[in-house]
């Protein structure tokens, strides 16, 4: 009756065990797709708000002969299209706030060949045209059209600091009388709260740039290869221009969610490491409670290494079986939320309505070999105590 007992224990032991990897292997999953979701969603609003490669000159002045260059970089074979651009930083104001700002001066239909920057216009509208005709249109952020209490057709004036002219009470910046065309939202606050949008020739007028612009935007046929085509580019336009892809300029934020990643790997591994020390104590036990069989065996000539196996497969067995059916209920779990968006955000405090999901393979093999590996490891001591053990000892004090 005890040993029944003792058998039952262990079973007992042994379905923690499966439910410690199933669970690690799970949360680790949900968890590492989750976080995928989120850097997809940040990705795609930083390239839909800009482009995929700047190109500038070295020093950083503006660039006079921009048609030339824009003819070179098209001639790369990557290049699906290009825009000029002036970037600069301001004062805006309005009736009543004053703020500083990056003015962003483009040509609309030309921006929307490497940006998705007029999808999120709320105001529907890619145009600069103005009721007043000697304004100039701008596009505010939604963040800053608030902070300023400036709506649509309402007028503010930029001041460029650069600019400004000197006379007897002091410096005097150069302003330029402006009226919001529209309003965006891209769902990423630092650009919805410091980002204005104005035509190029404005911009050129307001900086005293004649002709000039500050870079070019480029969009590839493929953003993830933008580093790659960005060297190409530089051995075509030579060395008074460089080029930067979209992942050097956004380079701290994208390390950092990697690095946070892994970290939550780590520490959600550990989930699936609580298991496996249960695997070794239900596999101690198991040793103890069948010492009289594994004696009977080894009197037979069964040698070391195969009963080492008997108890290693059987700690692969419950660490495949757990995380293999982990990763299932994670994938079935995951497509739930990606297919009905089941877990929903407010959308006034983020920028997406839906916890996002994006599942990537390597992920899950990852994980399942992370529980695969666990359980091995949690093998190695059982077995190895089953296998040292005397088989006459074991026969004659069961």
């Amino acid at each position: 009756m005890s040993s029944k007992h003792r058998l039952g224990f262990v079973s007992v032991i042994t379905a923690i065990s499966i439910g410690g990897v199933i669970i690690g292997t799970a949360a680790l999953v949900i968890v590492l797709s989750v976080m995928n979701g989120f850097e997809e969603e940040v990705r795609s609003r930083i390239i839909g708000t800009g482009s995929d490669i700047i190109v500038s000159h070295v020093t950083g002045q503006p660039i006079s002969e921009w048609r030339q260059l824009r003819e070179q970089i098209d001639s790369v074979a990557e290049v699906v299209a290009t825009s000029p651009i002036i970037q600069s930083k301001c004062a805006i104001a309005s009736k009543t706030e004053t703020d500083g700002v990056v003015v962003m001066a483009i040509i609309p239909e030309e921006e929307a060949k490497v940006s998705r920057i007029t999808d999120y216009m709320l105001t529907k509208s890619i145009s600069f045209n103005t009721q007043d005709s000697n304004m100039v249109g701008i596009w505010l952020g939604v963040n800053l059209a608030d902070r300023l209490s400036a709506g649509l057709n309402e007028k503010v004036k930029l001041f460029s600091l650069k600019e400004a002219a000197s006379n007897i009470s002091g410096f005097i910046p150069k302003a330029m009388n402006c009226q919001v065309a529209g309003i965006f939202e891209t769902g990423m606050y630092e650009y919805d709260a410091n980002m204005v949008y104005i035509p190029l020739e404005s911009a050129q007028s307001l900086f005293n740039l004649g002709d000039r612009i500050t870079a070019i935007s480029v969009k590839t046929n493929d953003y993830n290869r933008a580093e790659i085509v960005g060297k190409k580019i530089d051995s075509v336009i030579g060395y008074k221009y460089y080029s930067t892809s979209w992942k050097t300029l956004n380079k701290n934020l994208f390390s950092w969610m990697t690095l946070e990643k892994w970290a939550s790997f780590i520490i959600l591994s550990l989930i699936i490491a609580v298991a496996a020390f249960n695997i070794i104590s239900s596999l101690i036990m198991i040793v103890l409670e069948k010492r009289k069989e594994i004696g009977i065996l080894m009197s037979l000539g069964m040698s070391n290494n195969r009963i080492k196996k008997i108890f290693i497969y059987q700690g692969i067995t419950i660490g495949s079986f757990g995380g293999g059916v982990g990763c299932l209920i994670g994938y079935i779990v995951c497509y739930i939320q990606y297919r009905f968006h089941v877990i929903t955000l407010p959308a006034e405090y983020y920028f997406i309505s839906a916890l996002p999901i994006k599942m990537q393979l390597l992920d899950f093999v990852s994980v399942g070999l992370a529980a695969f590996i666990l359980s091995f490891l949690a093998t190695l001591y059982p077995s190895a105590r089953a296998a040292r053990m005397n088989p006459v000892e074991a026969i004659r004090y069961e």
